[in-house]
């Protein structure tokens, strides 16, 4: 196993997510109030960029089968870099969801190739070793939710805040995903080869069979879906947490940042633990009682106030968000050739990325419609009920429990 390279990929993980945290909660909804946005509006600006994600997400990964994981982890790194520069030009809602929608691009190409540079290298430790890279990515996360919120609330506060507050923060996200890239070419400007399969034919046809391949076997699109409808409460989360946390429960932006911090804590710490476990104690279990986890506190937000109640609920949803995404991916790269492991987190991050999306849209329309209480209930309902979906479509064939020897 290449600890070497996977120390080097969470070092520009961790710049990069930083980066594309701190643009993105508490900072973007309090930017979308502040540019007139409703509801509707909110959710489907923080949604926008994981919707690029789910165009392309796919042929990225599969893109980096053919041509190389380190070319086309250097172009997601430039987006990280070049987009958030665009921030510091907005004035419009519209603008925002523009520039959102490219800003999509760099988590799209990089996300899904720099996993399965890793599935590449972990051998049996799938589980250990892609939690560990995310958890160090999730600590970027950490310091830029709470780094965001503060910043709002140094520079006018949630219902203070100017146009140059944000572009202020904004400049701060262009600095750090500067960073990231500077990191990233000395890692990843090395020459790189490629295997390709002689009897699968030109580059084009070797892309379009993997497609096929990885997205025909039902369990990988199971598994996948697990982490979609977990990312769905989580993207709905993102959205109305930090709107909720201030308008409703009277808290600080910056409280509203340590709310979504205490999640991401938790997450970071119980992932590589449990993804331990499941490399030798089987993924389905720790799937499905991660979406139970996700579900009950998740349901129960739009009925608390106080500061330290909503922390508690962030954090038992935090251990759910780990218990499914340390089995998730490594158990789509147990149910796929190595040489398709681009594609396969591809595929993963495809479907990643449609519950990511739809859950601020989503949201965004039951509660304009409902109200908090009864969007987040549906949406609870629906972690529940995917569970039996997930439990058959894994009956339909073997997949590793365990590959420790």
């Amino acid at each position: 196993m290449n600890t070497s390279l996977i120390t080097a990929l969470c070092s520009v993980g961790f710049l990069a997510r930083f980066s594309y945290a701190l643009a993105r909660n508490p900072v973007l909804p309090l930017f979308a109030l502040y540019l007139g946005a409703g509801p509707e509006a909110i959710g489907l600006a923080v949604g926008m960029s994981t919707v690029t994600g789910i165009f392309f997400k796919l042929p990225a990964g599969a893109l980096s089968d053919i041509i190389g994981r380190r070319k086309t982890m250097l172009a997601g790194l430039c987006f990280f870099a070049i987009i958030p520069f665009a921030y510091l030009l907005v004035a419009s809602y519209e603008a925002l969801v523009a520039v959102r929608f490219l800003h999509g691009f760099a988590t799209a190409i990089y996300g899904p190739v720099a996993m399965a540079v890793v599935a590449d290298v972990a051998g049996a430790r799938k589980g250990e070793m892609l939690s560990w890279f995310s958890s160090v990515a999730i600590m970027g996360t950490l310091a830029g939710a709470p780094v965001g919120g503060l910043l709002v609330s140094l520079l006018g506060g949630a219902q203070g805040a100017t146009q140059t507050t944000f572009q202020v923060i904004y400049g701060v996200v262009a600095a750090t995903g500067l960073a990231a890239l500077l990191l990233g070419m000395r890692i990843l400007l090395k020459d790189e080869r490629v295997v390709s399969d002689a009897h699968s034919g030109s580059r084009f046809t070797q892309f379009v069979t993997g497609i096929k391949e990885v997205s025909g076997d039902r369990r990988v699109i199971a598994a996948s879906a697990m982490e979609g409808v977990q990312n769905m409460s989580m993207g709905a989360l993102e959205a109305f947490l930090p709107i909720y946390a201030v308008t409703v429960a009277g808290l600080s932006a910056f409280e509203a940042g340590i709310l979504w911090a205490g999640q991401v804590v938790t997450t970071m710490l119980a992932k590589p633990v449990m993804g331990r476990f499941s490399d030798g104690h089987g993924r389905n279990g720790v799937i499905v009682a991660g979406v139970l986890c996700c579900a009950v506190p998740f349901a129960a937000i739009p009925m608390l106030t106080s500061f330290w109640t909503l922390l508690a609920a962030c954090m038992v949803f935090g251990l759910g968000e780990a218990l499914v995404t340390s089995s998730s991916a490594a158990l789509v790269a147990d149910l796929c050739k190595a040489k398709h492991y681009g594609t396969a987190m591809g595929v993963f991050g495809t479907i990643f990325d449609i519950g990511h999306a739809s859950g601020p849209i989503v949201s965004g329309i039951l509660v304009g419609m409902l109200g908090c209480g009864w969007a987040f209930g549906i949406m609870a309902a629906l972690l529940v009920a995917a569970i039996p979906f997930f439990l058959v479509a894994m009956k339909d064939g073997p997949f590793p429990v365990s590959r420790r020897s």
